[in-house]
């Protein structure tokens, strides 16, 4: 079982990249969390690039990614109430082709970090709104990590405990859901 996790924030020392690292130490046996390190490279969505001749390498290696993983885990910044433009544009890519994208019936769980106190809440409703829309299957549950920077030690470490349980948790409830999939033959796709 493979989980593809994508840091909505391009920064490299990022909390919600530091967030999907805990994830993976989290990850029950046999499952594998793999990070998806190059969304500072995907180019802005263009129809005009959409032909197997145009289209960006990254642009390819997102989809491939995407498709071969069994469910994603998305962690978000808050950036002006909302989600980054550079996460929103990558999930534009992989929503492509209209009604049979890499992304569509793909089960997602949705977390955030944030240095305010509310833990990127709206970026997380408004990426579960703009995931459904792209025909993923976003599950219940979320976790919100306000004041990241004291949460984390030096080593990216989530310290909170409660919080590393909600986010194993989490990551559980993702897994199951993938589980269900892989038990028919393939993935579900959405209404």
């Amino acid at each position: 079982m493979n989980v593809l996790a994508i840091p909505g924030s391009l920064r490299r020392s990022s909390f919600n990249r530091a967030l999907l690292l805990n994830a993976a130490e989290l990850a029950p046996e046999g499952v594998d969390v793999r990070l998806f390190e190059d969304l500072k490279l995907v180019p802005p969505f263009d129809e005009d690039d959409e032909t197997v001749e145009r289209l960006p390498t990254v642009v390819a290696d997102l989809r491939a990614s995407v498709a071969g993983a069994d469910a994603l885990l998305i962690a978000t910044p808050e950036y002006n109430s909302s989600i980054p433009g550079q996460l929103k544009n990558a999930i534009d890519w992989v929503s492509r082709p209209a009604g049979s994208g890499a992304i569509r019936g793909k089960p997602v769980a949705v977390v955030g970090a944030s240095t305010g106190a509310f833990g990127a809440v709206w970026a997380q409703a408004e990426l579960r709104k703009v995931l459904g829309a792209a025909g993923a299957r976003v599950i219940e549950g979320d976790l919100a990590v306000g004041h990241a920077a004291e949460r984390f030690d030096e080593r990216e470490r989530l310290t909170d405990e409660e919080l590393r349980a909600t986010l194993g948790e989490l990551l559980d409830a993702l897994v199951a859901e993938a589980r269900v999939d892989l038990e028919r033959g393939a993935p579900a796709l959405a209404a």
